[in-house]
């Protein structure tokens, strides 16, 4: 099949009703009810660990994941997932099974702490263990490795492909996921988003806890726990722990959106414009600097990290989410 040709980055209609902003929260909401009452069953896997040393924290710091092998596979896709979440996320599970039943590998990612082990914290462009997982002799194997980032592990994935200068890495995807970090924060502390905001920042806290229970945290819990807002959240923890100087230090310094003219292997972006935790103004003020190799596919059918099963992003016949960025991987790679 001929490959579509690259498409340039453009602007969304936003929501223009209520009954839009609806259905947004509906595809976002539905399909993690349908995992809380039949959970998603993850292909095989094994467990990959390795580790590495961080300025500022005492002793080594664990990266962890979830390796799915396909023996034939010459291929593997490395998820990250989203702020919260770990390798265990649902939608990480699930891209790990159509992964596995089209013949790819794979490797869920948990970023440092995201498995409650009370390591340390990450931030929006910490890249370290996603480099780690690059490097890591399990999976010198391969020959072809592509990144799939979902929500703020699309932005991680960015970062690690414009830093990464391994030629195996052929291709970067990022569903919904924020360019600009400071808009991503107003989006998320905005008063109707309150639910998500909620959820994030229980998430978040567990993480911290295991964090200050190895006195490795950089503020007492106590006033971690009084947090209401992703703002605060990152004045209190990121910026202490990173040496950012103040959030809005670390939001300038941490964005991708500020970076995307360095970004020279292909990259795909795919969002919703009814996501409800990130929005159309989180994304498309930094478009316009984008290269050539940068695709944006919009879509007003999806939520947040989660789309209907016959998406079409015209890459291919298969239908899907995932079945069209196989299609766009194997026309780039």
């Amino acid at each position: 099949m001929k490959p579509s040709p690259p498409r340039r980055p453009s602007s969304p209609s936003p929501p223009s009703h209520w009954t839009d902003r609806l259905r947004g929260h509906a595809y976002t909401l539905a399909p993690k009810v349908e995992h809380w009452l039949s959970p998603t069953v993850a292909p095989p896997s094994t467990e990959w660990r390795q580790t590495l040393e961080s300025e500022g924290i005492s002793g080594p710091v664990r990266v962890t994941g979830r390796y799915s092998q396909v023996p034939s596979s010459r291929t593997l896709v490395i998820l990250i997932h989203g702020l919260g979440g770990c390798a265990d996320s649902d939608y990480c599970r699930r891209t790990a099974r159509q992964l596995h039943d089209a013949g790819y590998s794979s490797l869920r990612l948990s970023m440092r702490g995201a498995e409650r082990n009370g390591d340390d914290i990450y931030h929006a462009a910490l890249t370290d263990d996603i480099h780690t997982a690059l490097r890591a002799p399990a999976f010198q194997s391969y020959e072809r490795i592509a990144l799939v980032g979902f929500s703020l592990g699309g932005h991680l994935a960015l970062h690690a492909g414009i830093e990464s200068d391994d030629p195996r890495l052929r291709t970067v995807t990022a569903i919904s996921s924020p360019l600009d970090l400071a808009a991503g924060q107003r989006a998320l502390d905005h008063p109707h988003k309150y639910p998500y905001r909620a959820y994030v920042l229980r998430e978040l806290r567990a993480i911290y806890r295991a964090v200050a229970a190895r006195n490795r945290a950089p503020t007492p819990v106590e006033q971690v726990d009084r947090v209401r807002t992703l703002r605060d959240w990152d004045a209190c923890t990121v910026v202490p722990r990173f040496g950012f100087g103040d959030v809005d230090t670390y939001y300038r310094r941490a964005s991708v959106g500020g970076v995307l003219d360095q970004l020279e292997r292909p990259a795909l972006m795919v969002a919703s414009r009814l996501d409800p935790m990130v929005p159309p103004e989180t994304i498309t003020p930094s478009l316009p600097e984008a290269p050539d190799c940068l695709e944006m596919r919009w879509t007003s059918r999806g939520g947040h990290v989660y789309f209907p099963g016959d998406l079409d992003l015209e890459f291919g016949p298969r239908s899907g989410l995932i079945s069209q960025i196989l299609h766009w991987f194997e026309s780039r790679a």
